[in-house]
């Protein structure tokens, strides 16, 4: 009972200052691929993350690893009512590359990702095994325009 209290007033609350990032509610908002969530939950899971990027100055990162390098995609909203992301796109041999894309993209792109039965880095065409698994999170807007690599 004293979870479901906390749960329901902190999600009408948002943090006063960085110390607090921890409780916010976008703080939980990870998941990794391959998962056994069922469709329905990942969707759900999804617009959750929607809601987020759209009250809050986050961003949704997906980072896989593969004998290349790691690849982070990111999507952080345009706009205030969050129907434009810019798509920034990592590839440690390319560099970064920017589109824009709707909030419907994104919200194919990251069904179709988080769904995924093996991880990006299994999908590959070298036998050289990488074990880590897949991982997408909602993090501070500003930490996803610092991070170099």
């Amino acid at each position: 009972m004293h979870s479901e209290q906390q749960q329901h007033a902190g999600s009408n609350e948002r943090p006063l200052n960085d110390s607090k990032q921890s409780h916010s509610p976008w703080s939980n908002l990870r998941l990794t691929v391959p998962n056994d969530r069922h469709h329905t939950s990942i969707v759900a899971f999804v617009e959750c993350v929607l809601v987020e990027l759209t009250h809050e100055d986050v961003g949704a990162e997906y980072v896989s690893s593969n004998v290349w390098g790691t690849r982070r995609t990111q999507f952080i909203a345009t706009d205030d009512v969050a129907e434009t992301f810019r798509k920034r796109h990592y590839d440690e041999r390319l560099g970064w590359h920017e589109t824009t894309i709707s909030r419907e993209s994104v919200r194919n792109e990251l069904i179709d990702r988080l769904s995924r039965t093996d991880s990006v880095a299994t999908d590959r065409s070298h036998s050289v095994p990488v074990e880590a698994r897949d991982v997408f999170s909602v993090k501070p807007v500003r930490q996803l325009y610092n991070r170099q690599s």
